[in-house]
Order: C-alpha cells, then structure tokens, then sequence
C-alpha cells in the first residue's frame, strides 16, 4: 500500500484541488500532485475517479447533516425542507463547482442515511404523508442544485441571456432582456422566492393544504 496518504486524505486533498482549480481541474494527476505520489498510488485506496467523487461528494453530506442535526426542531415538515434547502445551498456553495459536482454522486456512509431517516420521520409527523416525502425532499433537491449551478456560473462569468448581434438586437427582446436583469438580482431573495414557491405546491399536492399560499 502507498505510504504517507489515506482514503481520508485523498478526499481532503480532492476538495482542496476543487476549490482552488475546479472540477475540470480535478484529475488523478492533479491529484496525484498535490499529495505528492505518482497517480498509481491513489489506486491503493480508489478504484477509479468516481469513486473519488462519490467520497467527496459522501464528505459533504456528512458535513450537511452535522449541521442539520444542530438546527433547532422545526415546527413542521415546511420550515423543516425549508431548513434542509438553506443548508444544502449553503454547503454546495462554500465549494468551487460545488453542484455540478457533487449532484449525482453514490453516499458510501450508512450514517447519513440514517440521518435522512431522522429528518424524514420529524416531517411525517408534521403533515407530510411517507408516501410524498421522498418525493418532497427530491423536488427541493433539484431546485438548491439547479439554482446553485446557475448562481456558481453567474458568479464566476460575465454571462448574459442576451447575445448582441444584428440579428436579435436588445430592442427587440425587451421581455428578455427584464428578465436576464432579474437573473442578476439578489440570488438570496430569489432563492427565497423559488424555494417558497416549491414549498407552496408541495402543501398543495402532497400534504392537502388547499389554502397554501392564500
């Protein structure tokens, strides 16, 4: 076995590379490199890159849920998937690339499920029937990462929906054009708005509260 790094360390080292150089950064030379050992050392631990991913994106998780798990007891399963949201976005973006690379991953620690066992059994007793909450959970998923993988590139690229050409001029698309504005806005206070939105339509769908949002 290669001497002077571990399983742990790899992961450590991996999102020290994806900080400071991204994911398209993130190679098992790179890796490699920065630990340094030549690249077939890190096969004594991982079997292939995304494996390396799947533990990284497995770290994250863990650190996701420790903050859950301090959290003060929601009042029910809306303020908890509300909390749960904040958090995730939260930890994706203290990472470079965090969404696109940690959405997808495979959790390798039993623990965390057992974590989701906790918060999912709190929100069932709040309102939200078992049989919608997986459901619940991964509609809000999707949004934290959609959102977060948007707000990353926005903040890291002078990105615009509007490209200035003689064929479609600014004029023309004024509609458009308001709403690149609005994707410039504070990503807090549209988070918050997105986030309300899918709270509101799953009251409605999955927990009966016909009255949401009224």
């Amino acid at each position: 076995m290669a001497k002077g790094i571990s399983r742990q360390r790899i992961v450590e080292a991996a999102l020290e590379l994806l900080d400071s150089d991204g994911i398209d950064a993130l190679t098992a030379r790179a890796l490699a490199q920065r630990l340094g050992v030549r690249a077939p050392a890190l096969y004594w631990h991982v079997s292939s890159k995304q494996e390396i991913l799947d533990e990284m994106g497995t770290e994250v998780r863990r650190r996701m849920a420790r903050t859950l798990a301090e959290q003060p007891e929601p009042r029910d399963w809306r303020e908890g998937l509300a909390g749960y949201a904040r958090v995730i976005r939260g930890e994706l973006l203290a990472h470079r690339d965090g969404a696109r690379t940690f959405s997808g991953t495979r959790v390798t620690d039993p623990d965390i499920l057992r974590s989701q066992q906790q918060w999912m059994d709190r929100w069932t007793q709040t309102g939200l029937p078992t049989e919608h909450g997986t459901a619940a959970v991964q509609l809000v998923t999707a949004l934290v990462v959609g959102f977060v993988i948007e707000e990353q590139m926005l903040a890291s690229t002078d990105h615009s929906l509007l490209v200035e050409t003689d064929e479609v001029a600014a004029a023309d698309v004024p509609l458009v054009r308001e709403g690149a504005a609005h994707l410039r806005s504070d990503p807090d206070a549209r988070f918050e708005e997105y986030l309300d939105v899918v709270l509101t339509g799953i009251a409605v769908r999955y927990a009966g509260d016909r009255g949401a949002g009224s």
